[in-house]
């Protein structure tokens, strides 16, 4: 692996946010998140619905701010910007959402909408917006009349690429895919993912993957964190993922998600029991009112992220060297 691949271009550091809610109380969306990306590497964070991985690519592409925690590109913290700082630094990282036809207008043809982030940063005229819009196009594999032509009649896939295309005019070192797949048919995914894998090779730009696919992110991540309640519980090299997995919590994700490529010889398995409120995370391990692997400590000491080999974490007292 080369030196430029092992650099590291994003960092959080004990990254927190919590919300205020009713009653005095709060919610705990991130608690303590440190997880690093290296460049011309893919950072797949998969987890169940609610356990706090889109919150903390917002932060990542500063569209919320930590309560407490440092995120670092390329050295600089950027958790505290503000101004014109922000504005230039918000160019380094940027975000494909889930369904790219609600951030896109209606009435903007797809030239404007590529060349949009350009015009408002004043790196183009317009009367350039046609040939970098085909330009753009083509780094996403869409024919270049589609420029003229408004998303409302394309299909998503189709709308998606035009979302990548986006995303990469302000040529960021960092893209964030926030279930930039899921609300696809299998086949357009496969294309969308190997399109991603094309840009990633061509620019060596660093992607953050935000994915319920354990399959998907184990074909693209080269690394997978694992989130539970606002924590990360496991990070692993991502050929690991789902196979290679040890915390009590990633071994019963696993065992209960439906994939095209499980052992269909062996049962489905579910998850006993619901998760806890954010609002009311229990002391200790967050997974231990789940965990059938529960011991005392587990309920009264939150554990923490410790390297049981090269390249895997795990937060779980089981892997504590000092019990």
């Amino acid at each position: 692996m080369s030196e430029n691949e092992k650099r590291i271009v994003l960092e959080a550091r004990e990254v927190t946010r919590i919300f205020p809610a009713s009653n005095n109380r709060q919610l705990v969306a991130n608690d303590k998140v440190s997880l690093t990306l290296h460049a011309g590497e893919t950072l797949g964070i998969v987890g169940e619905s609610g356990c706090g991985k889109s919150t903390f690519v917002r932060m990542l592409a500063q569209l919320d701010k930590p309560t407490s925690g440092e995120i670092h590109i390329f050295g600089d913290d950027i958790s505290g910007l503000k101004g014109s700082a922000k504005r230039k630094s918000r160019r380094h990282v940027q975000m494909v959402f889930q369904d790219p036809a609600d951030s896109f207008s209606p009435k903007m043809k797809v030239k404007d909408i590529l060349c949009e982030p350009l015009m408002n940063y004043g790196l183009i005229k317009p009367k350039e917006k046609q040939t970098i819009a085909e330009y753009l196009l083509s780094q996403v594999e869409l024919p270049t009349d589609f420029a003229d032509r408004y998303t409302h009649s394309m299909s998503g896939g189709q709308r998606q690429r035009i979302a990548i295309a986006r995303a990469l005019a302000l040529e960021p070192e960092i893209l964030i895919c926030d279930e930039a797949t899921s609300a696809l048919d299998v086949s357009v995914q496969k294309s969308i993912v190997d399109l991603l894998l094309s840009i990633q090779k061509k620019k060596e730009i660093a992607i953050v993957l935000i994915c319920h696919d354990v399959a998907l992110t184990r074909s693209m991540a080269h690394t997978a964190a694992v989130m539970y309640l606002g924590n990360v519980v496991e990070v692993v090299p991502g050929k690991q993922l789902g196979h290679g997995m040890c915390h009590p919590y990633t071994e019963a994700l696993r065992g209960a998600i439906f994939s095209i490529d499980m052992d269909f010889s062996k049962p489905i398995e579910s998850i006993e029991s619901e998760t806890p409120s954010p609002l009311d995370v229990p002391q200790g391990c967050p997974f231990a009112g789940r965990c059938d692997k529960c011991m005392d400590v587990c309920r009264i000491t939150k554990p923490f992220l410790r390297e049981v080999e090269p390249g895997h974490q795990i937060a779980c007292h089981l892997y504590n060297k000092t019990n």
